[in-house]
């Protein structure tokens, strides 16, 4: 599978998922131009990923961008041809999407009508969008296929639920567009170095980092929402993913929209096919960081799923990609990350 020859336009590429998924890119060949506006990224992931990079780190070209900034957006499209964009940027955090649904609404929508009119310019009309399971709301039943319903029930949701729907009407009127969707579960770990990984700014919003965290000392004790599930341990059960698996599944997923002239727009899970709950996890994380992770019982949160996980079928005929790291690998990275530099990107070098 080669990307050579193959220049790639990533937005949000210093942020988890994209900083991981663009060293991938340059491991099968790619060149890339990433753009990101620094609102929950740090400037100094750019140089691990440089470090990570070696010798091909003269491939990898960053401009601090945002997707709602129409004149720069086009400067660099007038610069340089694109084979296809990977579109992660966007604000991801549920709950406050609820308390300020409008910066969502025109971050998340708005940046991506201005992006979608900028590629359209310059006929770059391929492209892997960064979707999520949360288009499916709160699932009937597991695991989950892309013909599941829609119904995405917080506004962090509806606005890649609106995306889609707006990439879905774009492929009907224009048969040049191929818009592949990946709707992923939870991903979690970190590079394998430990030189690369999560960082949220302010409160995690995500349990991995937490338990990451309490782990490191830096908070007490972890929440656990509900222990009354009619789950095996009575704690919601999610597909976790890492990180590095979710990156080679953009890289299959590039490869698959460049070769395949009539993909319209089409959804595809990545996830791992099986599920893991909040108590296993932390387990997880305890065996790989020999620390304990105090964590305290309380009620049920509003609007979560008991379980939710991927069905990997059509990911695995359509994109030849499968997960291969497991729970203990995802703890293990994360660990790496964590134990060297405890403070994210604000550790001293």
């Amino acid at each position: 599978m080669s990307l050579a020859g193959k220049n790639i336009f990533v937005t949000g590429g210093l942020g988890f998922i994209g900083s991981h998924t663009v060293l991938v890119l340059l491991e099968h060949g790619a060149t890339v131009h990433l753009i990101d506006n620094m609102s929950n990224s740090f400037e100094r992931v750019f140089e691990h990923m440089k470090k990570l990079a070696g010798d091909k780190a003269d491939k990898m070209k960053f401009t601090k961008c945002d997707i709602n900034d129409k004149e720069t957006l086009t400067k660099i499209f007038e610069k340089e041809t694109f084979d296809c964009v990977i579109h992660f940027a966007g604000y991801k955090a549920v709950g406050e999407s609820v308390d300020k649904p409008l910066e969502y609404y025109h971050n998340n929508f708005v940046g991506t009508v201005i992006l979608l009119e900028v590629m359209r310019q310059f006929k770059c009309k391929n492209m892997v969008f960064s979707s999520s399971c949360t288009v499916y709301g709160l699932p009937e039943e597991v695991p989950i296929t892309e013909s599941a319903p829609l119904k995405a029930i917080s506004p962090y949701g509806r606005t890649k639920l609106f995306q889609e729907d707006m990439f879905r009407d774009l492929a009907v009127s224009d048969k040049e567009w191929r818009i592949l969707l990946l709707r992923y579960f939870n991903p979690i770990g970190a590079h394998p170095s430990g030189d690369l990984g999560e960082h949220p700014v302010g409160i995690p919003n995500n349990l991995m980092p937490y338990i990451q965290q309490v782990a490191l000392g830096q908070r007490e004790f972890l929440r656990v929402f509900g222990n009354d599930y009619p789950t095996p341990d009575g704690t919601a059960v999610r597909d976790y993913i890492h990180v590095m698996d979710l990156a080679e599944g953009h890289v299959s997923a590039v490869v698959k929209t460049l070769a395949t002239p009539d993909l319209g727009c089409t959804p595809i899970n990545l996830g791992t096919g099986t599920g893991s709950s909040v108590l296993e996890m932390i387990k997880a994380f305890e065996g790989a960081s020999g620390k304990k992770v105090e964590y305290r019982l309380v009620d049920r949160r509003a609007g979560d799923s008991v379980a939710v996980w991927a069905a990997t079928e059509t990911a695995e005929k359509q994109l030849g990609w499968k997960s291969k790291y497991n729970v203990d690998d995802m703890c293990k990275h994360q660990w790496a990350w964590a134990s060297k530099y405890p403070q994210g990107y604000e550790t001293p070098l």
